[in-house]
């Protein structure tokens, strides 16, 4: 199967990045009312027919530059938030096959041959052909580099169209909304645009390897209903970053 638009504006396979907070509630651990409502949004996306692939951070159980912060040392703290994405990924992976019945394949950057595949981008992208959902794992299997990072690089890997990124606001705006009731949301906007207006996207990392790599971001608000089926399917929401050419 080709990787192409499913139709004049869909996609045919897609990365979501979905931050770990979001599982959490908000608060520690994992909130399955929140695991289940992302679940039922992504078996809805894959009955379209979209090929998902999906990164998650930890942020719901540990950060490790905030770890560092208090006196732990960097890279163990970011192995420990790596450790927490999987747990993530384990969740979301329940919550597709035993309610929706979607095939799933947990694949991780760190080997963790009880519970997840380990990272081959070719068997990652055959896994997708035939329908399953991949959730990686582990970030990229370094310290010093965030999910948003390993977003990117999953995505430019398996030949993904576009990374759609999850957030708790509409899209990408010309100032903080919550401190800025007058900010501006764009509907579109390059790579270079916002760089030069210093707006947060990604972290630094994760947005020059898209930049780069001519790879568009859909910035959109999770926490509306069915958003995610309307991210893939290519409709007008949230904020995508692209670079002409």
């Amino acid at each position: 199967m080709s990787v192409g638009q499913t139709g004049e504006s869909g996609y045919r396979r897609v990365l979501l990045k979905l931050g770990g907070e979001m599982f959490g509630g908000g608060s520690v651990g994992v909130d399955p009312d929140v695991v289940g409502t992302i679940a039922r949004q992504l078996a809805e996306v894959v009955a379209n027919g979209v090929e998902v692939a999906v990164v998650i951070g930890g942020g719901n159980f540990f950060r490790g530059a905030e770890l560092q912060q208090r006196g732990m040392e960097r890279a163990r703290g970011d192995y420990m938030a790596m450790l927490g994405t999987t747990m993530n990924c384990l969740a979301l992976q329940d919550f597709l096959e035993r309610e929706h019945g979607i095939d799933t394949r947990v694949m991780t950057a760190i080997s963790m041959g009880q519970v997840a595949e380990p990272y081959i981008p070719r068997r990652a992208s055959r896994h997708l052909e035939k329908g399953r959902v991949v959730i990686f794992g582990a970030g990229t299997g370094m310290p010093y580099f965030s999910t948003d990072t390993a977003a990117a690089q999953r995505a430019l890997e398996i030949g993904a169209e576009v990374v759609l990124m999850a957030k708790a606001v509409d899209g990408v705006y010309s100032a903080d909304p919550r401190t800025t009731p007058s900010a501006e949301l764009f509907e579109n906007i390059t790579h270079r645009e916002v760089l030069e207006r210093g707006l947060k996207v990604a972290d630094a990392t994760a947005f020059s390897l898209c930049m780069d790599n001519h790879m568009r971001i859909l910035v959109f608000n999770l926490l509306v209903e069915g958003n995610i089926a309307r991210a893939a399917s290519g409709a007008k929401i949230g904020t995508l970053v692209s670079t002409p050419g």
